[in-house]
């Protein structure tokens, strides 16, 4: 993804890897950062963009997103997910395999890179199932998913209720050191349930989830981490207790690295209203407290990245009973927003929300990119800091419009994303090669 000599000029450059926030002069060549210049460049034959009183930014590295494809295409396609990225300011993400058939094999792995390669948007990494099938009983190939270019492995979606394959996971994981990210839900405390157990359950008369059902899991996880020696990433955090294991896993130095949703600190379960389906996910909404607790986790680092876990739905999945309805909600095109509006509210600096977009989950599972230091590539979110805009889920890129953010007003607006020093998103349009 290269292209010819480009300069943003006079744009706000905020790079927390590097401790850069200033005015600066970036130019790019051959898909590189060239330079960055607190002095203005004078470069004869670059195409000059004027980024005065726009932000430039690492792009935006999301570590947890479903595609769908192969098998839910109804849903989303690797290029619709693509578009949706770039639209948001994502320039990579990571493919969860919770695909029709399952990401536990070289040939689906090379599926997605090829779909990908095809949509030539933005860097699409992937993700190899745990076990084969998502079923929780037989470790998938590990060696091979990583030899075909997987970046972790997941069987996101469902826990991995066997203690002892957990641990062999975590054991043979560390002959690559692979990050094994993991969804922390003990069946046998969710039960049947459909929204955390609280007073809004209770009213609504829907069977709750208790947070134990998740900090039980990132207990037992926590223990196997410590004796295995391995990495492990906890998807989506939701809970106080959550956040307390974690804290202190740090502090004792696992290599333990942890990802929270938008939505998840945003709402809290009172956004179910009276059975509003968009507000179900799993893991659930939580209370005020559990809210706080993620805040406050992402501002002192004991969650290292803004994930979205965009899940994409149809209608039909969607407009249903609240207890049948699926689980997710897409969250691409509307991360930096919420994220902005956590730094408007006082719960995160300016350089911890970029960080957390940026270096942060480039640093989890050493990917490319997350800094605009030399010889970095030029992946690059320029964004309109004051723009007010209005989630429209009809105006989305992705193919679904499952959110429970249609009708909030945002402010800051993704204004161009470049991948590879190329231009693939302005001013809500597609740049697309093709």
């Amino acid at each position: 993804m290269s292209s010819r000599t480009t300069l943003l000029r006079r744009g706000r450059v905020i790079d927390p890897r590097h401790g850069v926030d200033g005015v600066r002069d970036v130019l790019v060549r051959d898909g590189l950062v060239a330079e960055v210049s607190e002095t203005p460049l004078n470069v004869p034959d670059a195409q000059v963009v004027d980024a005065d009183g726009k932000w430039v930014l690492p792009g935006f590295i999301d570590l947890h997103v479903h595609l769908r494809e192969p098998g839910e295409e109804g849903k989303e396609t690797i290029l619709t997910g693509c578009r949706s990225a770039v639209a948001g300011g994502f320039t990579a993400v990571v493919a969860m395999p919770n695909t029709k058939p399952v990401n536990d094999s070289v040939l689906v792995t090379e599926y997605v890179k090829a779909k990908a390669r095809e949509a030539d948007l933005c860097r699409v990494y992937v993700a190899g199932a745990i076990t084969k099938g998502l079923q929780g009983e037989e470790m998938a190939e590990m060696g091979a998913l990583v030899a075909a270019g997987c970046v972790c492995i997941t069987d996101d979606g469902r826990p991995v209720m066997n203690a002892g394959l957990m641990r062999r996971a975590l054991q043979y994981a560390t002959q690559f050191d692979l990050p094994v990210m993991v969804h922390e839900e003990d069946l046998t405390l969710s039960g049947k349930g459909v929204m955390h157990e609280g007073r809004t359950s209770t009213r609504l008369g829907l069977i709750g989830i208790p947070p134990s059902a998740e900090v039980a899991m990132v207990a037992r996880d926590l223990v196997l981490l410590e004796e295995t020696r391995g990495r492990l990433h906890v998807a989506h955090v939701s809970c106080e207790g959550s956040v307390r294991l974690l804290r202190e896993a740090k502090r004792r130095g696992l290599r333990v690295t942890a990802e929270a949703t938008p939505h998840h600190f945003t709402l809290e379960d009172e956004a179910v209203g009276d059975y509003d389906t968009h507000a179900r996910m799993n893991p659930p909404l939580r209370a005020r407290r559990d809210v706080e607790a993620v805040r406050e986790a992402l501002a002192d680092g004991t969650i290292d990245a803004i994930a979205t876990d965009h899940a994409p739905h149809g209608v039909l999945e969607k407009q249903v009973e609240f207890d049948k309805a699926w689980n997710g909600v897409v969250g691409l095109e509307t991360a930096l927003g919420l994220t902005l509006g956590a730094v408007r509210e006082g719960a995160l600096s300016l350089s911890r929300a970029v960080a957390l977009l940026t270096d942060g989950p480039a640093r989890a599972f050493g990917l490319l990119g997350g800094h605009l230091a030399v010889g970095a590539p030029a992946d690059i979110t320029v964004v309109e800091p004051d723009v007010e805009w209005t989630v429209d889920a009809t105006r989305f890129f992705s193919r679904s419009r499952n959110t429970p953010f249609h009708g909030r007003r945002l402010t800051g607006r993704v204004a161009q994303t470049w991948v590879g020093g190329r231009l693939v998103f302005e001013n809500g349009q597609m740049k697309e090669s093709r």
